[in-house]
């Protein structure tokens, strides 16, 4: 079988990955050309491909899940909702985790790294499958609805590029060689405005799950223009409502839970997500072990059937208190005295002290061990395994609707946006505010989609991120996006700085 090989671009993106995990065990500087991409069943295995990157790689280089310390901690730690602190001598790694929650960051803080190879890996394996789909043997109508899912899901991965990094390297073409330069972010907001777009009248228009659908395809789009005046400084809160109600076929779960159940497949809200399934050998689904206290598993099992946790991640000072006792929403987090279910009495730490999970955390640099509220959205239960059974959630019919209360809001017609935030109040068992303002937004925004991975964004947008706030001062301008990270820049020497950043 003649195969193509293509590493120069794919060094200049990865920089010298040693290799890549996916699930189909296919290289990623490797396309079988010509021969293979013919039939359904080839097609079938070359798109599941793609969507198997979604689930992220680790590497001697950096860890890359998206559920991981790093990449899905990323937005979470920069933001006002989480923290990582020092607990001793656990969660230094070189200070890395305290410089996001105080937003001093640097080019080699390995967080920045994790994020720019998890899109750009999924972006080359894209383009690596979108030249075997070029090379094959099918028609142009029938190539056509193949490469709008496969656009589409490149655009969500350029999205994240542009939200993250802004001026960042479009690469679309694997067989090209030439290191790549940047793209301006308005260049890069254009791209995938326009990926999406062409994609729209190809893609298919049902409701089928974790797939690159219209209503995936729209979502994103209404994220692109919700988020318009924060990434190219023009407004565009109507398209975004336009966009939004386009979406169709979805519903509020009636349990806000069952979105973060372990079978949350089956929840009618979930317009996109990446599935796990431990049995079939998907890894790096672990984030529920990255908050809890090591001893937490005596809390879901009385034989601690049940995976070590890691004491990391836990809610900064303050959010856990923005919830009503009487919000349902506030089960998301895991307070107070720790239970062993096997004696009934609260755990006790090996210092002797009760583990007890409080809201104050001392210091970013030198927290105890119980302190900070943990995250428990996803359902935890006795026999799971390290790898979990849940999908991610990406993106669910809640944000459809906040984002259309949001928009009407900022157009000055709040009246229009009580509909939308009501169906979400109500689940939630609380009263709607006699005035919906951008403050109330906000942190209807904060209760609804704690620990998702998106806060940083939320706070751009309502220019909360610049702000003072616990162990951070003022954030300057230039850091609503980050620097490209330093090995990138070395690797490829066509590539610039971001504005504000040290050259090296």
């Amino acid at each position: 079988m003649k195969i193509k090989i293509t590493a120069a671009i794919l060094v200049s993106m990865l920089f010298t990955i040693s290799s890549c995990t996916d699930l189909d065990e296919q290289l990623y500087d490797r396309v079988e050309d010509g021969n293979f991409g013919n039939t359904p069943k080839e097609i079938d295995a070359l798109v599941g491909g793609a969507y198997s990157s979604l689930r992220g790689f680790a590497d001697g280089i950096s860890n890359n899940y998206p559920t991981c310390e790093y990449v899905f901690f990323l937005n979470e730690t920069v933001s006002d909702e989480a923290v990582i602190p020092t607990r001793g001598t656990n969660w230094y790694d070189g200070g890395q985790y305290q410089d996001a929650q105080k937003h001093t960051w640097k080019a080699d803080n390995r967080m920045i790294l994790s994020a720019w190879r998890y899109n750009y890996t999924g972006i080359a394996k894209i383009n690596s499958i979108i030249y075997q789909i070029d090379k094959s043997s099918l028609t142009d109508n029938a190539k056509a609805p193949i490469y709008a899912e496969l656009k589409a899901l490149r655009a969500y991965y350029y999205y994240n590029l542009l939200d993250l990094f802004g001026n960042v390297p479009i690469v679309v073409d694997f067989a090209v060689t030439a290191l790549p330069t940047n793209s301006t972010r308005k260049q890069v907001y254009d791209f995938v405005e326009k990926e999406l777009t062409d994609a729209i009248p190809h893609l298919n228009g049902n409701v089928v799950y974790s797939k690159m659908t219209k209503n995936v395809a729209y979502a994103l789009l209404a994220r692109l223009y919700l988020n318009s005046k924060a990434f190219i400084g023009t407004e565009r809160w109507q398209d975004c409502i336009d966009m939004c109600q386009k979406i169709s076929g979805y519903t509020l779960a009636p349990d806000f839970f069952a979105n973060f159940a372990t079978q949350n497949e089956k929840s009618p809200e979930i317009i996109f997500a990446i599935p796990y399934d431990s049995k079939a050998g998907t890894v790096g689904n672990y984030m529920s072990s990255m908050s809890c206290h090591y001893l937490h598993k005596l809390t879901i099992s009385p034989v601690g059937d049940y995976p070590w946790s890691a004491n990391g991640m836990c809610a900064q000072p303050g959010v856990y208190s923005e919830f009503a006792d009487t919000d349902k929403r506030k089960k998301c987090m895991v307070a107070g005295d720790q239970i062993n279910l096997a004696t009934g009495t609260v755990i006790t730490m090996d210092n002797g002290e009760p583990l007890t999970y409080t809201e104050e955390v001392t210091s970013v640099a030198d927290a105890k061990e119980n302190e900070g509220v943990r995250l428990g959205k996803y359902e935890m239960k006795a026999g799971e395994t390290w790898e979990r059974d849940h999908d991610l959630v990406v993106i669910r019919y809640a944000e459809i609707l906040m984002m259309q209360a949001e928009c009407y809001v900022r157009l000055g017609s709040a009246d229009l946006a009580k509909p939308f935030v009501q169906q979400v109040t109500a689940r939630a068992g609380e009263e709607m505010p006699a005035t919906i303002d951008l403050n109330f937004i906000d942190k209807e925004l904060l209760k609804e989609f704690t620990f998702e991975g998106r806060r940083r964004t939320d706070n751009i947008r309502f220019g909360t991120f610049f702000l003072p706030w616990w162990e951070k001062g003022t954030t300057e301008a230039y850091k609503a996006i980050f620097p490209i990270p330093s090995t990138v820049l070395t690797t490829n020497k066509n590539l610039k700085q971001n504005p504000g950043y040290p050259l090296n």
